[in-house]
């Protein structure tokens, strides 16, 4: 019968080095007899070699490698049990709504009318604002649940105070009714009329509860260098509304009889494919006339037709005060600055030839870069931001007329 080793029957005898060796190795060795790596490498290959001639190897012997080896496998158990842990309490605070992953109570806003009647998919404040804990809604069903309701002004004028909610259910006493508008008090029609109906107001002036501009100056963490856009023509004026009772064409009229101006919308000549930002970059400055002059009116006229496009404004609305509430007194041209459109027209031919005068007009951009306020997004989402904010705290607009006019 076969032995393991393949040989004729009998059984392998070891040969006459094998014993000595495994007597050798049973004795104790001194630290510095001990085999290095290469050793133990030819020792497993003489084991290997031994095997393979048929001969047994001794075991080797190994008292603390079985708890070592549960202790190997107690660390994979675990590990996998807290990663198992760490993915349970993961998908919890996934499906934890937004307002309690943020540690308050969710806030619906309801808009009682889209402005202008123009339905609009609403915003996700949190992923656009970072303004958590926000419910929009336009779905008039959930009255009763809305800590605020929104009126835009213009839809109000035209469906009337009739159009606004009537119990029941009975108004609740602490949902806040939010009079929104950002036209100014000459093209807000129905001012009269409105006293005691409203909690806040929300326009584009500094008083407001929601006080929402149609733009602002930022200083970010690290301002981008700023680089002036090659200018080819001289002034710009982009004017949709023509009204030639408006103290903005009459102006106007003036001024072309001392230097060119070029128009473009209702009365003038095509914008370019970009649009208005790509048409005005080629211009040194740019009309930013308001359709009419009130506190705080300060449209994108200024924020996007002349700064967006790197164009120096020159500005007609509110007083210069005002504007310096807002931006760089040396970022703009206000025509109050001089006694007559003549004047301003010699102004604006000098610095057509001075170019280090006219670059003083960009010294903020150091330091400062443009926001323009996104219509409407950004207006709904800062009312669930007001409404956090204000806790318990309310109030009725007893005045709106006298305040918004004044």
């Amino acid at each position: 019968m076969a032995g393991r080793g393949g040989g004729t029957g009998t059984s392998p005898q070891p040969g006459p080095g094998v014993g000595a060796e495994r007597r050798r190795r049973q004795q104790p060795q001194p630290r510095d007899a001990l085999p290095g790596p290469g050793a133990a490498a030819a020792l497993r290959g003489a084991e290997r070699g031994q095997r393979a001639a048929g001969m047994e190897a001794a075991p080797r012997r190994c008292p603390g490698c079985r708890w070592r080896r549960w202790r190997r496998r107690w660390r994979r158990w675990a590990l996998a049990a807290g990663l198992l842990g760490v993915a349970a309490a993961f998908a919890l605070y996934a499906a934890l709504p937004e307002p309690a992953r943020a540690g308050g109570e969710a806030v619906t806003v309801l808009l009682w009318w889209e402005p202008f009647g123009r339905p609009r998919r609403l915003a996700d404040c949190r992923r656009r604002y970072n303004i958590s804990g926000c419910r929009l809604s336009a779905d008039r069903s959930r009255l009763g649940e809305a800590q605020a309701v929104l009126f835009h002004h213009r839809d109000l004028a035209r469906h009337g105070p009739g159009g606004l909610p009537r119990g029941p259910p009975p108004r609740p006493p602490r949902q806040r009714w939010v009079w929104m508008n950002f036209e100014s008090p000459s093209h807000s029609p129905g001012l009269q009329g409105l006293a005691g109906l409203f909690n806040w107001t929300m326009s584009y002036r500094r008083d407001s509860d929601v006080f929402v501009p149609y733009g602002y100056l930022y200083a970010p963490p690290a301002p981008r260098p700023f680089v002036l856009p090659r200018k080819t023509r001289l002034v710009a004026w982009v004017i949709s509304n023509w009204n030639e009772e408006h103290a903005r064409v009459r102006y106007y009229r003036q001024l072309k009889e001392h230097l060119p101006i070029d128009v473009y919308g209702a009365r003038g000549m095509e914008l370019a494919e970009g649009g208005v930002v790509e048409t005005v970059s080629a211009y040194k400055f740019y009309l930013a006339f308001e359709n009419s002059q009130h506190t705080d009116y300060i449209t994108e006229k200024l924020w996007r037709n002349a700064f967006c496009a790197s164009a120096v404004p020159v500005v007609l609305g509110p007083r210069r005060a005002n504007y310096e509430h807002f931006i760089p007194h040396d970022s703009f041209i206000h025509v109050d600055d001089f006694s007559s459109p003549r004047l301003l027209a010699t102004y604006l031919k000098f610095l057509d030839k001075n170019k280090p005068s006219y670059r003083r007009y960009f010294a903020w951009r150091k330091k400062y870069e443009v926001h323009v306020t996104s219509f409407w997004d950004e207006h709904f989402c800062k009312v669930c931001e007001a409404v956090r904010a204000a806790g318990s705290q309310i109030k009725t607009v007893q005045n709106l007329a006298t305040w918004f006019e004044s």
